[in-house]
């Protein structure tokens, strides 16, 4: 059964004093392995990114020195994924180890939360920040939270002890009143120069107190970062976690003065530009502070490019389609990890996911992982920090509630396919289902199911073992709960 959240405040610091022998012997273990020692984790999560949108991505006019050099001096992920294709799961899934269709925050009809929405993450859900804390950890949320608005699922109630940023996606609160049935998309698939930050009414939250409505979205990159080095400063004597959420380079796209018609991209690239010299500014407070050696930095996005929005929108790069789908270009993000002088350079071909970091952090930080609800996580230490394998072998591509594909290897399955962001979408059902060699075709231009039915029997025994994990324990009751 579940702790709630008041009996997990009572027992915590009990848990601690009797943990804290153990949690010795497991750092001097880890550190004589080449792990560092009782690590800071700091996560940057942009919002609507595509895999092709940074310099070591391949863009060939988006200029991102910081994160090249953060790749360069750390690990280039290129097989890495979300939990889902769009913002609210993918959040569930990054900071809970499990995929969003288990914790209620994948829906079929309204697949993120908006300022309307009743409900948000349940608190029966163990997070990263509270799974961290039981190790004497300092938790910071900063940035877009986007699993629900209310006070009693803000951060703080979540296991954070500080929150500063806006609750959901920045283009919510609209004011502006829209002509016709297009009115939405017309904000969006030109470089708009007349939108203005009070056509968006979203709140800037401190904790759980409003402090600024509309937020002013011209400078809110850089006071996430401001807010993200103070509070390192602050804490920089006792092991902590950051969550860093950009609500950019989600639309509406607002540049600071600095940064404003600087980037060969246009509008787009001026705040990836942005978003890239604020994290520089985050690896160089590091750096003055002595915290570098000791402290993994992750990069990566929520999902892909929000390719409705034209000019607007990123790019996927050499992957198919983008935010929304369950197309390559929709969940496999760019990442990279860093930590001088612990995470060796290399580029790592092997597969992770964001739930897998639940998993890795809690090992390092000698967390003790759940065993009362599946987990869907993976322990990435030996990659990142060994010559070894990555134990993920396969991902779960869920639209809402529903299995779209899986890959298993180097092969993924399609069972179903369907449009986004148009009037009436087509979903399409396929038996045999689509199947692509993501290794030498990463673009999922050519089905190669005729001619591997082997392949497509294995992994629909993989799904059918799949399903069966699904329907267990607490689960499937919290999701019946949810639908009701």
């Amino acid at each position: 059964m579940n702790l709630n959240k008041k009996f997990q405040k009572l027992v915590v610091p009990v848990l601690l004093a009797a943990g804290f022998a153990f949690l010795n012997e497991r750092a001097i273990a880890q550190e004589s392995e080449g792990y560092p020692k009782k690590p800071n984790f700091i996560i940057i999560f942009a919002d609507d990114l595509g895999y092709g949108d940074l310099g070591v991505y391949g863009h060939p006019t988006i200029h991102t020195p910081n994160l090249d050099r953060m790749a360069v001096e750390g690990q280039k992920w290129t097989n890495f994924y979300v939990g889902a294709s769009v913002c609210t799961p993918s959040r569930a899934a990054l900071l809970t180890g499990r995929l969003p269709v288990r914790s209620g925050m994948a829906s079929n009809k309204s697949r993120v939360l908006f300022p309307n929405s009743a409900n948000g993450l349940p608190l029966e859900e163990i997070t990263l920040a509270e799974q961290l804390k039981t190790v004497g950890y300092g938790t910071a949320c900063i940035g877009k939270w986007h699993l629900g608005h209310k006070e009693e699922y803000l951060p703080t109630n979540h296991g954070f002890d500080y929150y500063y940023g806006i609750p959901y996606s920045n283009d919510m609160d609209l004011t502006r009143k829209l002509e016709g049935p297009t009115g939405y998309w017309d904000l969006w698939t030109k470089e708009y120069k007349d939108l203005d930050i009070t056509d968006f009414n979203v709140p800037l939250i401190r904790n759980t107190t409003i402090v600024e409505r509309p937020a002013d979205q011209h400078t809110i990159t850089r006071r996430y970062t401001d807010e993200s080095i103070e509070w390192i400063k602050q804490h920089k004597e006792n092991p902590f976690f950051i969550y860093l959420a950009y609500n950019l380079p989600h639309v509406p796209l607002f540049a600071s003065e600095e940064f404003t018609g600087t980037s060969k991209r246009g509008l787009y690239g001026d705040v990836v530009e942005e978003i890239d010299h604020n994290v520089g500014r985050i690896i160089a407070t590091l750096k003055e502070e002595g915290l570098a050696d000791n402290t993994i930095v992750v990069f990566t996005s929520d999902n892909g490019p929000w390719l409705k929005t034209e000019i607007s929108g990123g790019s996927a790069g050499v992957l198919r389609d983008g935010k929304g789908t369950t197309w390559e270009g929709g969940m496999r993000e760019p990442c990279i990890f860093w930590a001088p002088g612990s995470i060796p350079h290399k580029v790592v071909m092997d597969m992770g996911t964001t739930m897998d970091l639940f998993s890795t952090f809690s090992n390092l930080a000698g967390a003790t992982m759940p065993t009362d609800r599946e987990m869907d996580g993976v322990d990435l230490a030996p990659v990142l920090f060994d010559n070894g394998k990555s134990p993920r072998n396969a991902v779960y591509y869920y639209r809402g509630r529903d299995l779209y594909a899986v890959r298993f290897g180097a092969y993924k399955a399609h069972f179903i396919t369907q449009e986004v962001y148009v009037s009436n979408p087509k979903r399409v059902e396929h038996d045999p289902p689509l199947l692509y060699n993501l290794d030498v075709d990463p673009s999922e231009r050519f089905d190669v199911s005729e001619k591997f039915p082997e392949v497509i029997a294995e992994i629909k025994e993989l799904v059918r073992k799949h399903n069966a994990k699904m329907v267990k324990g607490p689960d499937l009751l919290a999701l019946k709960e949810k639908a009701k």
